[in-house]
């Protein structure tokens, strides 16, 4: 399996607005204009409702602008359908939630390899994979528990072990740490750190918490769908 190389991902004056139950529009993204590099770490800060996620659902192909021009890799991926977007993200996006989200019925290793398995990776090569992995995020041995036999942190390293099993060139974090104690917060943090070094993908993190920004080599701050500091700006 070939790595996927990091994208270059711009934005360029990017609205993404929802119709309300009262016929109104709800403005998510107000006017973004971004571009995230290949191999950096970004943290996106700010308050509920800002735009966040929402702006991580357009980086990882999950959604589409509904004005402006998002590219990926010079590909003008706004115009694409549902489809095309789900072909890009499989190969070149992983997803680390607050939640796990991983699968009650399948062991940590299946949980891991299942992405493999939608990109049609050979089960020899995906079964390797996903051991390898489990080494990395220190749970060898853990190969056939059950997400209810694992505690929350080791259940984010498996969550983190899943993200990067496709060697994709961007992994987006949703408040990755957001249930999880101070000691295991520092544990995973260090992982995606370690993970972000080893692999060169590009990632980015949502976060409500300042020390976990602190991680990121670049930080966004948004206010009402708008970027409205961006540490790239400032820090040669």
């Amino acid at each position: 399996m070939i790595a996927v190389r990091p994208p270059t991902i711009t934005l360029s004056g990017v609205e993404r607005v929802y119709a309300a139950a009262t016929h109104e529009e709800v403005r998510a993204l107000n006017g973004i204009d971004l571009t995230i590099a290949p191999e950096e770490f970004v943290s996106v800060e700010g308050p509920s409702g800002c735009g966040k996620t929402t702006l991580l659902n357009l980086l990882g192909l999950l959604d589409a602008p509904t004005r402006g021009a998002l590219t990926f890799d010079g590909r003008d991926v706004g115009g694409q359908s549902d489809r095309e977007r789900a072909k890009l993200r499989l190969r070149a996006v992983g997803f680390i939630f607050q939640r796990f989200y991983l699968l009650p019925t399948l062991t940590a290793k299946e949980n891991i390899a299942l992405p493999m398995r939608a990109a049609g990776i050979p089960r020899r090569e995906r079964e390797s994979r996903a051991s390898e992995l489990l080494e990395k995020v220190g749970l060898d041995g853990r190969e056939d528990s059950f997400p209810h036999q694992l505690s929350g942190g080791e259940e984010q390293r498996v969550a983190i072990a899943r993200a990067f099993a496709n060697r994709p060139g961007l992994v987006l974090a949703d408040e990755p740490t957001g249930e999880l104690d101070s000691q295991n917060t520092a544990t995973i943090l260090d992982l995606l750190v370690a993970a972000h070094e080893i692999t060169h993908s590009s990632v980015v993190l949502v976060t409500h918490n300042p020390k976990v920004a602190e991680r990121a080599s670049r930080h966004l701050t948004m206010r009402d769908g708008r970027v409205i500091a961006d540490t790239r700006e400032i820090v040669p």
